[in-house]
């Protein structure tokens, strides 16, 4: 009998449902320091926005699809204004917070 195994993608989707995984998720993109940190976090965002659907996300967020695919792509380069929207439509907010030690 084979074994049914889920994708990766399916079971990181469901996560990113929750706005508590989301924002971890995020946070953990957001704080590495690595050479391609940027379009990492922008690559995150976006498996966020297929969590909860492209076209959900661009219609409550007043974003066209296609700028939002292309905001988030690897190479994206989105305004806090388009951070913003996205990330009130799934349910967080942007917020600076002091180092710790």
């Amino acid at each position: 009998m084979p074994k049914r195994t889920k994708k990766y993608e399916e079971s990181l989707i469901k996560a990113l449902k929750n706005p508590k995984e989301a924002a971890e998720y995020l946070n953990v993109h957001l704080e590495e320091a690595e050479k391609d940190s940027e379009a990492l976090f922008l690559l995150a965002l976006r498996d966020v926005a297929k969590a909860y659907g492209i076209m959900h996300v661009a219609k409550n967020s007043d974003l066209g699809r296609e700028s939002l695919y292309k905001a988030l792509s690897k190479m994206g380069n989105p305004k806090l204004k388009t951070l913003r929207a996205l990330l009130d439509t799934v349910g967080l907010k942007l917020i600076v917070q002091p180092k710790v030690g």
